[in-house]
């Protein structure tokens, strides 16, 4: 045991160091102006809060502490989904952010950051819904409709993981918003919504009980930020990711928006 501790002790002295060292060592980019696209549409990683209309969320914060590690300055702007990923490719922004799962076929566009998040896969669908519990019966119950967006994650998990492979089944209807799914499965006009289980949480949160999550995760994805092939940004944004989670600022964030922020209230 005794062993054991001082051993312990050291690993946690040198971890320290490790973190201040590459804290220090962080590159000054000396103000450059950083223009940023998000959505505005996924609680709790970036929203607008229901009281003051202001965008908060888990990326605004990250952001603005790499921006205060890196000596950056942020301007943000919005636009759709559909339209985000080609607009940062096209190197309209600077970079982009949204809850981005890192997809060799969109790497082919963009340059992703590391991965700042890992999440799960999971069905949101209407608080009182009983006519199924998991994907297995709601794929068999031939009337369910399942809201999505073109081209990303959740449309490909319920095409593959949860419907039959066929992009084109009528049993999905596409939306230009996150938000704008959501609003349909409030009001019946789909059954269920695919989201990562963060995002997912928040809306269930702030449902008062008009929203749940049912049956298990349909599967893991990792979150990056995106960039126009090529930027010098990328190196810089990875550094601060790696020094805010040696040094425990991504768990504290996780706590404040995962944990501790009450939707709603």
């Amino acid at each position: 045991m005794r062993i054991f501790s001082i051993f312990a002790a050291t690993l946690f002295a040198v971890s320290a160091l490790v973190s201040g060292a590459t804290a220090a060592g962080l590159p000054d980019l000396g103000g450059k102006k950083v223009v940023i696209v998000t959505e505005n549409a996924y609680p709790p990683l970036q929203f607008k809060d229901p009281k003051t209309g202001d965008a908060i969320g888990w990326e605004y914060d990250a952001v603005a502490e790499m921006a205060k590690r890196l000596n950056i300055s942020i301007e943000y702007q919005n636009t759709s989904w559909d339209a985000m990923i080609q607009a940062v490719s096209d190197g309209q922004y600077d970079m982009g952010m949204t809850g981005i799962t890192i997809k060799e076929d969109r790497a082919k566009k963009v340059d992703f950051s590391d991965a700042y998040m890992r999440s799960e896969m999971f069905m949101i669908v209407r608080g009182d819904e009983e006519r199924f519990s998991d994907a297995k019966s709601f794929a068999a119950l031939e009337d369910g409709l399942v809201g999505a967006q073109a081209g990303t994650t959740p449309f490909y998990t319920a095409v593959y993981s949860v419907l039959d492979g066929n992009e084109q089944n009528p049993r999905i209807k596409l939306f230009e918003t996150f938000g704008a799914q959501v609003q349909a499965l409030k009001t019946g006009d789909v059954d269920v919504v695919l989201t990562d289980g963060t995002a997912g949480k928040g809306y269930v949160d702030a449902s008062n009980g008009g929203l749940k999550l049912t049956g298990g995760p349909l599967g893991t994805e990792d979150f990056g930020f995106i960039f126009p092939k090529g930027s010098d940004l990328v190196e810089p944004i990875n550094a601060a990711i790696a020094a805010m989670k040696e040094d425990g600022t991504m768990d504290a964030l996780n706590k404040k928006w995962f944990l501790d922020y009450k939707f709603g209230q």
